[in-house]
Order: C-alpha cells, then structure tokens, then sequence
C-alpha cells in the first residue's frame, strides 16, 4: 500500500475502486487504499460523507475534496490529467 496524499475508501470486490485504483497506478499517482469492509472507522466515515449509503470508492484529495463513484474523466479532470476519449 503507498502512504500517499490521496485516500481511496473501497473493498477489494467492487469493480469501480478496482477501475479508480488502475487508473491511478497507470498515471503513476501515489494513493492509500482503506478496506470498509475490514476497517470500522472508515466505513463509518464512508457512511458520513455518503449521508448514510456505502458508496465507494469514496476518494478524499490532498485538498479535502471528496468524488464518489467517480468515472475516469472525473478522475482525470480532478488530477489535470488529459486522456482522450475512445468514444466519438
């Protein structure tokens, strides 16, 4: 796991923090992965933020803002990355 500036709230069997994670392993982009499903506190945080529902990935940045379920566009967009789309 990298200790780094940004924190993605997940499990380990949900496809989108699967998806966010390669991402920012393709783009070389340190992060912290925390288990909801193994770590109490943080699920409880995920509830917080979500008003109530289990929405992950939860991802918190460096400057305290949260996306939730975000696409890869909203991830590239957030992190001043330029990816095309495949899609025309």
């Amino acid at each position: 796991m990298d200790d780094g500036k940004i924190i993605i709230y997940g499990t380990t069997w949900c496809g989108d923090c699967r998806r966010a994670r390669n991402f920012l392993d393709k783009h070389q982009i340190a992060y912290q992965f925390i288990n909801i499903d193994t770590d109490k506190e943080a699920e409880q945080f995920v509830l917080k933020v979500n008003k109530g529902m289990r929405s992950v990935p939860t991802i918190v940045f460096e400057d305290g803002s949260i996306l939730v379920e975000p696409t890869n566009q909203a991830l590239a967009t957030k992190l001043g990355i330029n990816i095309q789309s495949f899609y025309f």
